[in-house]
């Protein structure tokens, strides 16, 4: 069984991992552990615990358990003192307290959940994600202009999770993203040792590029400016294999909302471009979900409106990236 390890964070991840556990494969999700937003700030602040919600979503997505207990998982409180607070989050929380370790925390809670596959955060190092202009946390950073993106760190330094190390090398495909490129993604690459072991391993390296450029983020990247951001970590010429969408989605309001906010498509017209002297394969592909995404009641963060389609992201990866392997 060919083995696929997933770098990222967040929603992006959680879809990534729901379509590719459809196939007979071995999944490992590395979870970025900077978040300090939402529930999950709430919880590092008071309880002094790591932050469980990026983890939550990619078990949940691995798990193989009956439809309730995965939404009991991800059930969020809409009012009252836990208002805002995902129960998974809490359950994450409260096992780190009573066996004083969050990896074994995740690992009673994938067992728990039945999960295929298993989820390692990156680090188990109390971090912060800090800016090149000091701006300090994944919440602050997320909602700054980036001037020095060369200046993020995390603080303190911290070493990758010698597990995801051996992941990573022992795997046949790395997949990377999507995600928020500098708050989700890249935060894993600050992990000292993380880079290295991609470097080193005999894995293809696939990077599913965002559908969205952020404001003060990813102002105008183009698809190649995404995958040069992720090289300046692992390496140039180190991805082998880019998904990217090549379609408008069909609903325009949605698109008006967020240029209202300065947001925008990473140009679908990469599909013409001259890739140059590049080494990667591209992938473009209808990638946009034609769902409906409905904010749930007492979720303090605003979520992404235009979302991956998993199925056809897992399907253009499965079907073109572990071919001849």
């Amino acid at each position: 069984m060919k083995k696929i390890v997933t770098i990222g964070g967040g929603t992006g991840q959680f879809g990534l991992l729901s379509g590719l556990k459809r196939y007979p494969v071995e999944l490992t999700a590395i979870v970025a552990m900077s978040d300090d937003g939402g529930s999950t700030g709430v919880l590092r602040d008071e309880l002094g615990v790591l932050p469980p919600g990026d983890v939550r979503q990619c078990l949940v997505a691995l798990s193989e358990s009956d439809q309730v207990m995965r939404e009991l998982f991800s059930y969020r409180y809409g009012n009252g003192v836990l208002e805002g607070h995902s129960f998974g989050n809490l359950f994450l929380s409260t096992l780190e307290k009573m066996t004083g370790s969050f990896e074994e925390a995740v690992a009673v809670a994938g067992k728990v959940l039945a999960i295929r596959g298993q989820v390692i955060p990156v680090t188990t190092e109390n971090v912060t994600l800090v800016c090149g202009d000091g701006c300090r946390g994944q919440s602050a950073v997320d909602g700054s202009v980036l001037r020095d993106r060369a200046g993020l760190r995390l603080d303190p330094e911290a070493n990758a999770n010698p597990k995801a190390i051996e992941a990573i090398e022992r795997a046949d495909l790395v997949v990377i993203g999507p995600g928020n490129l500098y708050c989700s993604v890249i935060p894993n690459f600050l992990a000292k040792g993380l880079p290295e072991a991609i470097g080193r391993s005999k894995a293809r390296v696939v990077y599913n590029c965002n559908l969205m450029n952020k404001a003060g983020h990813t102002d105008g990247y183009t698809v190649i400016d995404h995958v040069g951001e992720i090289e300046r970590f692992v390496g140039r010429g180190r991805v082998d294999f880019v998904t990217y969408n090549n379609r408008l989605p069909s609903n325009r309001d949605i698109l008006e909302r967020y240029g209202e906010e300065g947001k925008s498509l990473v140009p679908v017209a990469s599909l013409d471009e001259d890739f140059g002297e590049t080494t990667f394969r591209p992938l473009p592909a209808d990638l946009v979900s034609g769902e409906r995404f409905v904010q749930k009641p007492g979720d303090p963060l605003r979520r992404t409106l235009i979302r991956h389609d998993a199925d056809a992201l897992a399907a253009l990866i499965i079907g073109h990236c572990l071919v001849d392997l």
